[in-house]
């Protein structure tokens, strides 16, 4: 198998955002469980330190409750934040596929402000292509909203 034909098995997400806010309130929106839950999800037993585990719930499907298991894999306060995002179940076909990947927020300053770049990785192929789908047009949407969440 060639480096190509590789790269075509995983797909990835990526937002790229700018806002007139300082590396410190986006920081407080991204590792605030009370806050992300005002333009993501409201977490459970989350707390922005390495090695938390916590979830989110989404829609069940199939043989999946709808539970997003995720593992705070990485904190560099005001500069990088990543989590394991898993979820799903082998049963499921579509919507509620298993799921293994990475979500990965770099904040870097700007000239009046931060720029905010997500990109959650991991999606396999074919088996992840319709959350990679409907998870790319929502993190699209949703990235946007931790500047209005920021702005105070």
């Amino acid at each position: 198998m060639t480096l190509a034909a590789l790269h075509n098995d995983t797909g990835e997400i990526v937002v790229e955002e700018e806002f007139p806010h300082a590396p410190e309130a986006i920081w407080k929106t991204l590792t605030n469980g009370a806050l992300m839950g005002r333009w993501f999800m409201t977490p459970t037993g989350f707390e922005a330190v390495e090695g938390c585990r916590f979830t989110f719930s989404t829609k069940p499907a199939g043989e999946w409750d709808g539970t997003i298991r995720c593992e705070v894999l990485e904190v560099v306060p005001c500069e990088r934040f990543i989590y394991s995002w898993k979820g799903g179940h082998e049963g499921n076909v579509g919507y509620g596929s298993l799921l293994d990947t990475v979500v990965t927020w770099t904040l870097t300053k700007v000239a009046g402000g931060t720029r905010l770049r997500l990109v959650h990785s991991g999606f396999v192929s074919p088996r992840n292509d319709s959350a990679l789908k409907t998870m790319g047009n929502g993190w699209k949407t949703v990235v946007p909203r931790v500047g209005e969440e920021s702005g105070g």
